[in-house]
C-alpha cells in the first residue's frame, strides 16, 4: 500500500510557505494585499485547506490497509501477516526501525493518534503481536520490576515531535506563557541557576549592585567599585494530567489526536498561566502575586466601591519601570472591562480617550488598549474589587524553565471496568520573576516594578 501522503505534505509545505512569504512582504512594505494578492491568498488557503482533507483520507485509507491480513505496505519496515508484524522483504530491513528524536524514520508513527491507539493495543495483544514501531522504546517483556514495557509499570514514552507539538502549541494558546523568558533545560539536570544583578537601587553605589563611576582630575586616585550578584534558582516542579479514552473513541485514531491536541494543550496552560500568576512557589512555579516583585498601588481617594477609575489607571502606569512599558500588558478580570470605555482625560474638545477597544479607532488587535498596551481578559484574575483584578505587568520579567516537551505513558488497569485506557502527561517545570522587590530610582520617593496591582476597593 504506497502512500501519498509525502507529496502532499510536501505540497502542503510550499504552499505555507507562499502564504508566508506574501505575508513578509505585507509586513516590509507596511501595506495591506491588493485585490489581486488578496485573491492569490485565500486561493491558496483553500488549496491548503483542501490538501489537509487530503491528507487525512489517506492516513484513514494507511489504517484500514494496515489491518488487512496479507496487505503489504512499500513504506513500512514491517507488514502484518496472521495478525503478527513481520519484518518488510520489499524495504530491505530485517532489524527494527530505528527512530531518531527530531528526524521522523520510516519506521516512525505518522501521527499522534496513530501512536496513542498502537499503545493502547499492546495491553491486548501478546508481544508478538505489538506494533514493531514500538519496539526502540520498550523492554523485553520479561524484565524484572519497573519497566517501559509494561504500560502498567512504566509506559511508552510518545514520539518526541509529538510531545514537541503538545508543548508548542500551550505556548501558542498562551497570551502570558509565550511572552516570558523561558529558559530550557537539558541533560541530566532537574533545575538551573541563573545570575543576575542584585539591583534595589538606581541612587549612586547601588546601581548594578554597587558599580560607581567618578568625574576626576588627572592623576586623582581611582576608587575601585565592582557589581553584586545573586542567583535565581528554578527547582523544575511536576505538571500532571490524565487522559481516559473510550474503547469507542480507541478505534479512531484521528479522533483520539484531535481530543489529545486541543485539551491537553488547554489545559496545560491554563494550569502554569495560573501559576505565572497566582503561584504559591510550592510545589509550583511562583506567581506575580505572591512574590516580592510586585508592587502596590493605593486606591485613589475618589474611589467608591469595587471600581477601577482613571486615576487609578495613571497611578499604576506611572509606578512602572519604564524599561518595562513596551512590553508590558493589562491583565485583567472581565468584571473590571466596562470601567474602561469610560475611562477620559480633560473635557470638552480637548478631551482624550484612555481605552481603545478592539476595532476601533485604528486598533486592528484582538485586544483592546489601554494608554497604548494590550488588554488581556484572564480568569486567572482576582475578583473585582480586590488586589489582583487589574495588573500592569511585563512579563518578559518573568523567567520560566522547562525539562522541554510532556512526555507520556499509558496503563489499562486504572479504568479496567469502565473500558477506558488512561494515558498520563506530565509536564515539568518551573518560574519566578527575575526581580525580588521594587526598585528605588535615583530621584524620587516613589519606588518602580515591572508589576504593578491596585490595592483593594471596597
Amino acid at each position: 500500500m504506497k502512500s501519498n501522503i509525502a507529496a502532499l505534505q510536501q505540497r502542503q509545505a510550499t504552499l505555507a510557505k507562499e502564504q508566508r512569504a506574501m505575508l513578509d512582504k505585507l509586513t516590509t512594505e507596511e501595506r495591506d494585499f491588493t485585490e489581486a494578492e488578496s485573491a492569490k491568498y485565500e486561493e491558496n488557503a483553500k488549496k491548503l485547506a483542501t490538501v489537509a482533507v487530503q491528507i487525512d483520507r489517506e492516513q484513514r485509507q494507511i489504517d484500514l490497509e494496515r489491518n488487512i491480513v496479507g496487505q503489504p505496505d512499500e513504506n513500512a519496515a514491517f507488514t502484518r501477516q496472521n495478525g503478527i508484524d513481520t519484518p518488510n522483504a520489499a524495504t530491505g530491513e530485517q532489524d527494527l526501525p530505528v527512530w531518531t528524536p527530531g528526524k521522523r524514520s520510516r519506521g516512525a508513527f505518522g501521527g499522534l493518534g496513530e501512536q496513542l491507539l498502537a499503545i493502547a493495543n499492546t495491553v491486548k495483544r501478546p508481544y508478538e503481536q505489538w506494533d514493531k514501531r514500538l519496539a526502540p522504546q520498550a523492554a523485553a517483556p520479561n524484565a524484572s520490576g519497573l519497566n517501559e514495557a509494561s504500560p502498567a509499570d512504566g509506559g511508552f514514552l510518545v514520539q518526541k515531535d509529538f510531545s514537541e507539538t503538545l508543548l508548542e502549541r500551550t505556548y501558542q494558546l498562551g497570551e502570558i506563557s509565550q511572552r516570558v523568558f523561558r529558559v530550557p533545560i537539558s541533560g541530566n539536570s532537574n533545575g538551573v541557576k541563573i545570575n543576575a544583578i542584585d539591583e534595589d537601587a538606581r541612587t549612586d553605589g547601588n546601581r548594578w549592585g554597587g558599580v560607581l563611576a567618578y568625574w576626576q582630575n588627572e592623576a586623582d586616585t581611582k576608587v575601585a567599585t565592582k557589581p553584586k550578584f545573586r542567583q535565581i534558582e528554578l527547582q523544575l516542579q511536576k505538571l500532571t494530567g490524565l487522559c481516559y479514552a473510550t474503547d469507542e473513541l480507541l478505534q479512531d485514531a484521528a479522533a483520539l489526536e484531535a481530543v489529545i491536541m486541543r485539551t491537553f494543550p488547554l489545559e496545560f496552560n491554563f494550569k502554569v498561566e495560573d501559576a505565572i500568576v497566582n503561584g504559591t512557589g510550592a510545589g509550583q512555579p511562583l506567581g506575580i502575586m505572591n512574590s516580592g516583585a510586585v508592587l502596590e498601588v493605593a486606591k485613589d481617594s475618589a474611589d467608591s466601591g469595587a471600581t477601577v477609575s482613571t486615576n487609578d489607571v495613571l497611578k499604576m502606569w506611572g509606578r512602572m519601570w519604564a524599561p518595562s512599558r513596551q512590553n508590558a500588558v493589562w491583565l485583567i478580570n472581565q468584571d473590571v472591562e466596562p470601567f474602561l470605555y469610560p475611562m477620559t482625560l480633560g473635557s470638552g474638545t480637548a478631551v482624550i480617550l484612555l481605552y481603545t477597544p478592539p476595532g476601533q479607532r485604528g486598533n486592528n488587535s484582538q485586544y483592546g488598549l489601554l494608554l497604548g498596551r494590550p488588554v488581556i481578559p484572564v480568569e486567572y484574575c482576582a475578583t473585582l474589587g480586590t488586589p489582583g483584578d487589574i495588573i500592569l505587568a511585563d512579563p518578559s520579567q518573568y523567567v520560566m524553565a522547562d525539562k522541554g516537551a510532556p512526555q507520556a505513558a499509558s496503563s489499562i488497569h486504572v479504568r479496567f471496568l469502565n473500558d477506558e485506557t488512561t494515558f498520563r502527561f506530565v509536564y515539568r517545570v518551573d518560574g519566578q520573576p527575575t526581580w525580588k522587590k521594587p526598585l528605588t530610582p535615583k530621584n524620587g520617593s516613589n519606588t518602580l516594578a515591572p508589576f504593578i496591582r491596585l490595592a483593594t476597593r471596597s
